[in-house]
């Protein structure tokens, strides 16, 4: 049973209303002196109130050391008593929640610093190699040199373009330019480009460089004049890094599939992407969408990619997010499949 604050204190008073009229009574009736009798009451209702304030105060003092510690930046120390009834209890859940809260995102923090630090400093130290080499005469400046620091340099480049779009992300300041388009030549274009970067340099995007050619795509629309409401240069993030994953953990000559449907609202959309792959574990279903979580599972063996940067899925959830559609993985009786929701028209 819950019981208030104001109940209890409520309470309080009630009873050393009832303490000092009881004492009143039998003063009169004994004729005792009433100077005892009142010294008597306050002796009582002190007492009472020293015990109650007690268990008021008590777990206030204990909130405010905690929360000296969170402001010191120490988020390991937590309330006791959040399972009480009243309203100190819902405070103790609170601010035990807030000092969990701070410190995922104090972990996440140093997460990123270290991640983007490992990130950066590989491109920079290959590009300071090939460099270097070049200038002190260990190998020409030819076109085959020349296109290795191309390929360091634009992977800073997409790293940066990434770590920007995060920004903004968490910023608040992007926003949707929803438009009406035709499905099928728009999915057709993802595809051809995914496609046409693989068999020039590599499938390229902001979770990695690959170099699969042996991954076959395949488009699915149903119906073929199948119409939905979108940003389509998000939507193409979407889309793009989802295909980049998947090219990545398939099998050497493997397929992969991209489905769209018809949703249940006007104008949205449901869309698939599904490999041949592993798959993912059920533990790791939740976190795969985290930022620079690359999973458990390896990508393929092969001509495959340097292992990216884990960061595009989280872009793919952010820009999923926008639209105020879903995104998850879902049952696959092979390889992993990953589904998206877009509302489309409210």
């Amino acid at each position: 049973m819950t019981v208030s604050i104001k109940a209890k204190l409520g309470a309080l008073v009630v009873g050393a209303v009832l303490i000092t009229s009881g004492l009143a009574l039998v003063a009169i009736k004994t004729s005792t002196e009433f100077l005892y009798i009142t010294i008597f009451a306050m002796i009582a209702t002190l007492l009472i109130t020293q015990f109650v304030a007690h268990g008021l105060t008590a777990p206030l003092d204990e909130m405010n050391t905690v929360a000296r510690s969170i402001s010191d930046g120490d988020y390991t120390h937590r309330v006791r008593g959040a399972d009480r009834r009243d309203e100190l209890g819902t405070l103790a859940s609170t601010i035990n929640r807030m000092a969990d809260d701070l410190e995922a995102v104090d972990r996440h923090r140093k997460e990123l610093v270290a991640n983007v630090s490992h990130e950066l400093r590989t491109p920079i130290a290959a590009l300071r190699a090939v460099l270097e080499n070049v200038v002190d005469g260990v190998s020409e400046a030819d076109p085959e040199t020349m296109r290795t620091a191309l390929k360091q340099t634009e992977r800073l480049g997409r790293l940066v373009e990434t770590l920007l779009d995060l920004s903004r992300l968490d910023n608040g300041v992007v926003t949707l330019k929803s438009r009406r388009f035709e499905v099928w030549p728009y999915l057709s274009g993802v595809l051809r480009e995914a496609n046409l970067a693989a068999a020039q340099r590599g499938l390229s995007s902001t979770s990695g460089l690959h170099t699969r050619t042996d991954v076959h795509l395949h488009l699915d629309v149903s119906p073929p004049e199948l119409t939905a409401r979108a940003d389509a240069e998000r939507l193409h993030q979407v889309m793009a890094n989802l295909i980049d994953n998947a090219v990545k953990h398939s099998p050497p000559h493997g397929r992969v599939t991209v489905r769209a449907r018809r949703g249940a609202w006007p104008e949205s959309l449901e869309l698939e992407v599904e490999d041949e792959g592993p798959g993912i574990p059920e533990s790791e279903r939740r976190t795969v969408f985290e930022r620079f979580n690359r999973g458990s599972v390896p990508a393929q063996k092969g001509p495959v990619s340097d292992g990216g940067t884990g960061l595009g899925l989280a872009i793919a959830r952010w820009a999923v997010d926008l639209h105020g559609g879903r995104i998850g993985v879902a049952e696959s009786a092979r390889g992993c499949r990953i589904q998206v929701t877009l509302p489309g028209s409210p």
